[in-house]
């Protein structure tokens, strides 16, 4: 018999129903629960290949997504992914923050099985939901011999937790993957991988973090966007006031930041709190900064993936 496939339920819009009949918007998410989301896609138990296990973490719209609750995932994806039995994990999740999560496991779990992210755009009870299709594809992922790693699947599109990122509020196919593309596509079937065969595995960067983050405080990490105007107010007021850890600079273009808001970052640095700069541009790939840069930099990573990283970089030091 293949192994089995665990579906964890965090909430999110595939979970989301509305009062109006149909409605594919002014939903409440994290109505329903993983049971009901699993019993409506009958064709789940073929592409499962195996048993399906569903589990309720959860039941939260993404947006309100908490360091406790990511703390919980990645302690029952450890869990399961040291069950021989398990082949891979499916988490039902909301849109919002779905990119955060995906980076932050990416970083933490180990990566010889898959751990699949989907979600929806539209509730459950909507007219045309997206959500069991996007359920059914995850499962068949999941499924798959030769995935691992964190993946993402929505709109028949499998995408990596580098680069995954959601690019638009309401259409069906929200997230993208930027210049790296999709890593494959699921077409009735099995996946179509984009380059013929799986990505090569890569080693977690903080994996032997995952196994304490229970007792470890997240560090006070926060972002700060460059912008036309900008000023040094808000970094100073967050280092005086002693709130904040860390600093992610949301920068201009090639990783710039207004002169005020770089002197402010200059001063934040000083004090002692690690400051990191991303690039707010969609897509594309800012350069390193030199080694004498008096922060770090995140070259390919969003502002809000570098919070991650940085958030990581400090618990593990």
């Amino acid at each position: 018999m293949a192994g089995k496939i665990v579906v964890l339920g965090t909430g999110g819009t595939i979970a989301g129903t509305s009062d109006v009949p149909g409605a594919s918007v002014g939903y409440t998410a994290g109505q329903l629960g993983i049971a009901q989301l699993l019993a409506a896609v009958p064709q789940l138990a073929q592409a499962a290949r195996g048993p399906l296990v569903a589990e309720q973490l959860a039941q939260v719209d993404s947006k309100d997504m908490t360091h406790a609750l990511w703390e919980r995932l990645v302690q029952r994806c450890l869990v399961h992914l040291a069950d021989e039995t398990v082949a891979g994990i499916v988490i039902t999740h909301g849109t919002d923050t779905l990119e955060e999560t995906a980076w932050l496991l990416h970083n933490l779990l180990p990566t010889h099985k898959p751990v699949v992210l989907t979600s929806a755009m539209r509730p459950a009870t909507a007219l045309a939901p997206d959500g069991p299709q996007n359920l059914l594809d995850a499962v068949a992922l999941a499924a798959e011999p030769d995935a691992h790693g964190v993946l993402a699947v929505a709109a028949g599109v499998v995408h990596g937790a580098r680069e995954v990122a959601k690019m638009h509020p309401l259409r069906l196919d929200a997230f993208a993957s930027g210049d790296g593309g999709p890593l494959g596509w699921m077409d009735a079937g099995p996946v179509r991988w984009a380059h013929a065969r799986a990505p090569e595995a890569s080693v977690p960067r903080h994996g032997g973090l995952a196994a304490r983050l229970g007792q470890l405080a997240w560090p006070r990490v926060q972002i700060v966007l460059s912008h036309a105007g900008a000023d040094g107010s808000v970094v100073d007021a967050l280092v005086t006031a002693g709130v904040v850890d860390g600093l992610v600079a949301a920068a201009t273009g090639n990783g710039t930041v207004h002169q005020e808001l770089e002197q402010a970052l200059t001063r934040a640095a000083a004090a002692g709190v690690a400051v990191c700069v991303a690039s707010r541009c969609p897509q594309g790939r800012m350069l390193a900064l030199p080694p004498d840069a008096p922060w770090s930099s995140a070259p390919g990573l969003s502002p809000v993936k570098a919070r991650v990283s940085l958030m990581l970089q400090l618990m593990d030091r």
